[in-house]
């Protein structure tokens, strides 16, 4: 069953909200200023609202300068539970990045706008 959402605050289910306080490893998608999608594995965490990661060199990444020309993003947490009975389980996020520093270190977070979740 698809459960989708779209509002201004993104409200996570419990299974959702666990499944992202629990998982490590997702993929962001972002947009280059010519429009070619470029998605990428992140590590990453989560608040109860928000998405963060960072990351080595972030700020020589690709994924930095799209965000820096365009902050809409796309972000998929997902996995498998089983095989027999086949059973994916996932979140889809679309949502704005910000860029945000700590400490001199630069990280992104990620404003939840519309969530798409199944198998939970």
């Amino acid at each position: 069953m698809l459960e989708q959402q779209t509002s201004l605050k993104v409200r996570f289910t419990e299974r959702e909200a666990e499944m992202l306080m629990e998982s490590r490893l997702s993929r962001v998608a972002t947009v280059s200023p010519d429009g070619q999608p470029h998605i990428v594995p992140v590590g990453f965490e989560f608040d109860g609202s928000y998405i963060y990661f960072g990351g080595w060199n972030l700020a020589k990444s690709r994924k930095y300068r799209n965000i820096q020309q365009n902050r809409k993003v796309a972000f998929i947490v997902d996995d498998i539970v089983s095989v027999i009975p086949w059973h994916p389980r996932g979140i889809e996020i679309q949502g704005v990045a910000e860029i945000l520093e700590e400490n001199g270190r630069p990280y992104v977070r990620i404003t939840p706008l519309r969530k798409i979740s199944w198998g939970l």
